[in-house]
């Protein structure tokens, strides 16, 4: 697979995900041809906004007095579009010639999908492109803020694929169309734990907001992006992406650097599949490590959160009981707490064995309603 492929492959994840988008090319490159073919491709209508001849108004509403003399926000005609399709992609072309006002009415509309008044369906992605501010004429950095909400994808210069449309035509890989990626909700749950052991162990990564101008108009980490991080990413396990296609989705939300950090923590954790664990406890024996027990514990929680049953609840109840007599009382405690919020019917009481932490639930308050109960 060409490095243009693996860009479109991830650009197909991120759209079925519902994570916006931004290309990232010179001039001349064929950012917009790829994603108006892109569009054709998973059967989406593609309506292309040039950020740089709208005004403020254009994204944020246009004020207008209704009939009763009340003043709303009128959506544009692009947006009414999208709204009457049912679903596509709204294309902002040209984003760094885009000027600092444009760009704070587009901050709503890249994150909620909201135009004026008009919330555009759940099925309308939201995908940019835009050239380097030094390329783009009276360009602009991108604002922290407007680029905190976007995946940033680099389209390359690829000399091979661009021969190979000049005389067979432009075609795309196989993509990942739209709700088509199946069993990403499953493999969201070990996703999220691995970012939740990771972040556990490198907390400093949570929120690093860059000094210089420029880094802070890419890619860097937040808790918006790193949740961002994590449904691409199951959306390319899931889709059985390569390497390639994760590396560039991940890098994209939180930046090569933490991407790089993440998947090293991840190969060197090797964490369990927590419906095997949830099968056969008494032959788990949790991680020594407090970042890998807490990655561990966090996806068996949300395992059973999402199918809650008697034996469920019991056999992650017996892993947090490992944590405790293991003195991790800390990490057993977070687990304890949600599996105590979600008690499934037919459990009468807590394990005797977490007794330990019976602090921290009745602070919570669920102990006290567990006794009333």
């Amino acid at each position: 697979m060409s490095t243009q492929d693996a860009v479109s492959r991830a650009l197909s994840v991120a759209i079925a995900q519902k994570v916006p988008v931004l290309l990232w090319g010179g001039p001349g490159t064929g950012k917009s041809s790829m994603i108006k073919t892109l569009g054709e491709s998973l059967g989406l209508p593609v309506v292309t906004v040039i950020a740089s001849l709208r005004e403020p108004a254009d994204f944020a509403g246009l004020p207008v007095v209704s009939g009763d003399g009340s003043i709303r926000l009128a959506e544009p005609a692009w947006a009414r579009q999208l709204a009457h399709a049912g679903k596509g992609i709204l294309f902002l072309d040209e984003i760094t010639t885009a000027p600092p006002a444009v760009q704070a009415a587009l901050l709503r509309v890249v994150l909620e999908r909201v135009v004026g008044e008009l919330e555009l369906p759940e099925d309308v992605a939201v995908v940019a492109a835009a050239n380097p501010p030094e390329l783009a004429a009276g360009g602009w950095d991108l604002s922290p803020p407007l680029a905190n909400r976007f995946c940033h994808l680099e389209w390359p210069v690829d000399s091979d694929r661009f021969l190979e449309a000049l005389s067979a035509g432009w075609s795309l890989p196989d993509l990942v169309p739209p709700a088509v990626i199946s069993g990403a909700d499953e493999v969201g749950i070990r996703v999220r734990a691995t970012l939740a052991g990771f972040l556990r162990s490198r907390p400093g990564l949570l929120y690093t907001l860059p000094e210089e101008t420029t880094s802070s108009g890419r890619a860097w980490p937040s808790p918006r992006t790193w949740d961002m991080a994590a449904r691409v990413w199951a959306g390319a396990e899931a889709s059985l992406a390569d390497d390639e296609v994760t590396m560039a989705l991940l890098s994209g939300c939180v930046g090569p650097g933490a991407a790089r950090e993440l998947l090293a923590w991840q190969k060197d954790s090797d964490l369990p599949d927590p419906e095997k664990v949830l099968a056969d406890p008494g032959a788990f024996r949790l991680p020594d490590r407090g970042d890998r027990q807490f990655a561990v514990l966090s996806a068996i929680t949300a395992a059973v959160v999402r199918n809650p049953t008697k034996e469920r609840w019991e056999a992650a109840f017996s892993v947090v009981e490992q944590a405790v007599a293991r003195g991790s009382a800390d990490v057993a405690a977070v687990a304890a707490r949600t599996l105590a919020q979600h008690v499934p019917d037919g459990v009468v009481a807590l394990p005797p064995s977490v007794s330990s932490l019976a602090p921290v639930l009745s602070r919570s308050g669920l102990l006290r309603r567990k006794r009333s109960d």
